[in-house]
């Protein structure tokens, strides 16, 4: 029998697969070996074709023994729409950059490398900043350097309940079956909200290193939970998105994933004019007159500096 679905956990080699967003009926599967000879790896929101049964020890199962483990086998996987190495999912309507306001230390840098690379994928991004309740006016900077851009900015305190309806509301209109994520650093505080949107998951969270101001990991993996009729994952924190090491996009694709530059491509002096010094750019012109936040620019020039200086042979 066939049955197809969307991959919601993958651990091990082994993939949970749920059939309908209203249904409580899961299936623990393994893929088809032929994905690995075409370098395909099975991926958290991945719509697939699932063989039960009879079909599980010809083409999935290690052992006979684990043929009775498991429901069924991965057969087929539906073309994505996008698919992020990091965090590592596919078919995304949505992504939640999560910045604290303090403890730890907002990460700016960190935001617009995730909203560079949802941006390039098309998926729409969002910033939640947490822990509103620390620095109010921390807070009221930050959400207008991204609401000035024009992205949604959810202000929100996972202990006082603040903003926590209007971010609720949000993902509620996003419709049936779409496909989130929240992802940020460690400590941002990312389980101990979706714990307080929906009480129902009981989400492990962690206390912050009063040393290094840094979250103890407790997500490990990405995983797709049920958000009233939609599928949202809490994603393993990270501080790092390596741009050296992984290859999210190239530096000529960049300019077009800072959406606060679009009214400016082909405007500037020079045609091959990169936005970080040249003579006659209308880009530095518009961050000097304060259109474009500067906080913004200087991400975009570090990242900049780190693609222009990549090479294939770095690898």
């Amino acid at each position: 029998m066939q049955v197809k679905g969307v991959i919601t956990k993958g651990v091990g080699g082994l993939y949970t697969v749920r059939p309908d967003i209203d249904s409580d009926q899961v299936y623990m599967c393994r893929a088809r070996g032929v994905f690995r000879h075409e370098d395909i790896s099975p991926t958290v929101g991945d719509t697939v074709t699932v063989l039960l049964g009879e079909n599980v020890d010809e083409k999935g199962a290690k052992s006979r023994r684990d043929a009775k483990q498991i429901d069924g086998v991965i057969d087929s996987i539906e073309t994505r729409k996008n698919l992020l190495i990091r965090p590592p999912m596919a078919n995304l309507d949505v992504i939640f950059a999560i910045v604290p306001t303090k403890q730890p230390m907002p990460d700016l840098f960190l935001v617009d490398k995730l909203i560079s690379i949802a941006e390039h994928a098309d998926i729409v991004p969002a910033v939640i900043i947490t822990k509103c309740e620390l620095d109010p006016e921390s807070v009221a900077k930050t959400a207008e350097i991204y609401r000035r851009v024009g992205y949604n900015v959810f202000a929100v305190s996972a202990v006082t309940g603040e903003g926590v309806d209007e971010l609720s509301a949000y993902i509620s209109s996003l419709g049936r079956g779409a496909i989130t994520a929240f992802a940020g650093a460690s400590g941002a505080g990312k389980s101990t909200l979706l714990n307080r949107l929906y009480p129902g998951l009981s989400l492990v969270t962690g206390a912050l290193s009063r040393k290094t101001e840094r979250g103890r990991q407790t997500t490990r993996h990405v995983e797709l939970y049920d958000a009233g009729g939609l599928y949202i994952a809490d994603t393993p924190g990270f501080s790092l998105l390596d741009f050296e090491r992984f290859d999210f996009f190239s530096c000529e694709a960049l300019p077009f994933t800072f959406k606060e530059f679009d009214p400016y491509h082909g405007t500037c002096k020079y045609t091959k004019c990169s936005h970080t010094c040249e003579d006659g750019c209308e880009v530095l012109r518009a961050v000097e007159a304060g259109v474009i936040p500067k906080e913004r620019h200087e991400s975009y020039v570090s990242l900049h500096k780190t693609l222009k200086n990549k090479h294939p042979w770095d690898k």
